[in-house]
């Protein structure tokens, strides 16, 4: 799934795409039900962070981290988890996801939360909307 995104990228039609860094492609969330949920998607396709070259493990690593920091400075939640899985698809592909005090469960893992309430068409941005937390995201990558 993360090979057939990385594509729509290329071809220009990836709708949620902001921005392409060196090692990665930073994309906003299908759904929001964690206002401005970004994903990293690595430009590599392997499934371990360990077999990564060494240099482009480090970029990559750092990248993943001013991406970090522009969904913080962008979207100024309580907190911020990362997360790099791979059980469903097997793509390096880090999650970042903002945590709000307003969350169900803001102590709590972000899958705690059925998908059934957190992938909903209520979820998922509308155009107006992806369009405002791409170029929110943007500004701060720009930085």
């Amino acid at each position: 799934m993360i090979c057939n995104r990385i594509q729509m990228i290329k071809t220009g039609k990836n709708l949620y795409f902001v921005k392409e860094l060196e090692t990665g492609y930073v994309v906003i969330g299908d759904y929001q039900f964690y206002k401005g949920y970004t994903l990293f998607l690595c430009k590599t396709h392997t499934d371990e962070l360990h077999k990564l070259k060494p240099n482009f493990r480090k970029k990559f690593l750092e990248e993943m981290a001013l991406v970090a920091e522009a969904v913080y400075r962008a979207f100024n939640p309580r907190k911020l988890n990362y997360e790099l899985l791979g059980n469903t698809d097997s793509h390096l592909h880090w999650h970042l996801f903002p945590r709000y005090n307003s969350d169900p469960d803001p102590k709590r893992a972000v899958w705690v939360v059925d998908r059934s309430i957190r992938c909903t068409d209520e979820t998922r941005p509308g155009k107006k909307d992806l369009s405002k937390l791409k170029s929110k995201l943007l500004k701060f990558l720009n930085k």
